[in-house]
């Protein structure tokens, strides 16, 4: 007999909230003052606020949120800082190519890294695992090269709407694009609720 009581379940807006909640405020912010560096207060801000829910409602830090919220207090902090937009532009840059090259090195060593991005919910065939690391690796670094593009030579306006929603819809439709082969491989005894990586850029 134990008293321990069983672990409270996370309500679903939490994840969504913690992933989205600071690019959401931020490109409201980006909006209404049309300067990157103001809005950077929304990421500073944002990525603390995300960090403590997600701290009080899952008991943890989840890598993926963590790395985002890190990276968005610092090139949040330097665009602040120095008045230089160009710092929190390119950090979806530096983001994706840390995610791609994380998922490749990895893979090289044998080792699931898709599974820290994915969670626990994730039985799959080794053959198939290493047939996502790839494809999730490639798509992170083509992410990183549109960002890139888009930065330097669209407007800060612009670039806002692609980071968020653009982004975030680029990664679910990727996600989607590869149900089908996760589901003709996925046994039957696994559980269907695995989530796609998600991103808080």
């Amino acid at each position: 007999m134990t008293n321990a009581a069983a672990p409270r379940p996370v309500p679903k807006w939490v994840r969504y909230f913690v992933d989205y909640a600071g690019l959401a405020v931020f490109l409201i912010a980006l909006v209404a003052t049309r300067s990157a560096v103001t809005a950077s207060w929304a990421i500073v801000g944002g990525s603390i606020l995300a960090l403590i829910v997600g701290l009080f409602y899952e008991r943890r830090l989840a890598p993926m949120p963590l790395v985002t919220a890190v990276l968005g207090l610092i090139f949040g902090g330097l665009t602040i800082f120095f008045h230089d937009e160009r710092f929190i532009k390119i950090k979806p840059t530096i983001l994706y190519t840390a995610f791609g090259l994380f998922l490749i090195t990895g893979a090289l060593r044998g080792k699931n890294p898709l599974k820290a991005l994915m969670g626990d919910a994730f039985h799959l065939p080794d053959a198939v695992v290493r047939t996502l690391t790839l494809r999730y690796a490639l798509c992170f670094l083509a992410l990183a090269a549109a960002n890139e593009a888009v930065w330097r030579t669209q407007s800060t306006l612009t670039w806002g709407f692609f980071k968020f929603p653009g982004t975030p819809i680029l990664i679910f439709l990727f996600a989607l694009s590869q149900a089908p082969l996760m589901m003709k491989h996925m046994p039957e005894e696994a559980p269907a609720d695995a989530e796609p990586p998600t991103d808080a850029a």
